[in-house]
């Protein structure tokens, strides 16, 4: 899955359009992954329709939540799930296949699956310093008193938001900019900029009403 800041610096993007809640845009742009931070399967908080998938049914989610879609938190949620189905069907494809993994050098090696996503997760680590900075991101969501979205969701306990925060703030706090071995900036840029045209086009195809 994408990164927590590469889900927010999509969320930001899409909120030059979208204008709402910013705060709320990002916290829901990452609460799908609370899941993992309290030990919950991934199957209910991304939609998956079996334990053993990786891409979100975006269809079961706005089946289900479409009307309330102009709450920034639910919108976020949405933009979370897209991106990540984004990221395995058509990015991550490209770059992990069968065992292997293209690196930034051009070679490809092959390993095995836990080996590829170290490779992947450390260079999250990597990146981050260089999206807050590109991005220009407002992370005092992360430092400041938690406003828990007054909305019920059978997915995620919206009660343990605070975990997934402290969480997260903890991982910011200790990124380091060292060398990327499978992604760098400009990858994850177009990536960024793929992901916020095609969830604009969804938004406009589903009819989601957005108020500033």
């Amino acid at each position: 899955m994408a990164s927590a800041l590469i889900h927010i610096c999509v969320a930001k993007k899409l909120n030059e359009t979208l204008k709402v809640d910013e705060k709320a845009l990002f916290l829901g742009s990452i609460a799908p992954d609370l899941s993992k931070q309290i030990g919950l399967s991934k199957e209910k908080s991304h939609f998956l329709s079996t334990p053993k998938d990786s891409i979100p049914n975006t269809f079961a989610f706005i089946d289900k939540y479409k009307d309330q879609l102009n709450n920034p938190f639910l919108l976020g949620y949405f933009i979370h799930l897209y991106t990540d189905k984004i990221w395995f069907d058509e990015f991550m494809r490209k770059k992990v296949y069968e065992g292997s993994v293209h690196l930034m050098d051009g070679t490809t090696i092959s390993t095995s699956p836990e080996e590829i996503l170290k490779l992947i997760y450390d260079d999250y680590t990597n990146l981050n310093v260089q999206l807050i900075d590109e991005y220009n991101l407002d992370l005092s969501l992360f430092y400041e008193d938690l406003i828990l979205p007054t909305i019920e969701m059978d997915e995620i306990p919206i009660s343990k938001l605070p975990v997934l925060i402290e969480k997260m703030g903890i991982i910011i706090a200790n990124s380091k900019n060292s060398k990327s071995y499978v992604f760098d900036l400009d990858i994850i840029k177009k990536f960024i900029d793929y992901s916020v045209d095609k969830i604009l086009k969804k938004i406009a195809e589903y009819e989601i009403k957005v108020h500033p």
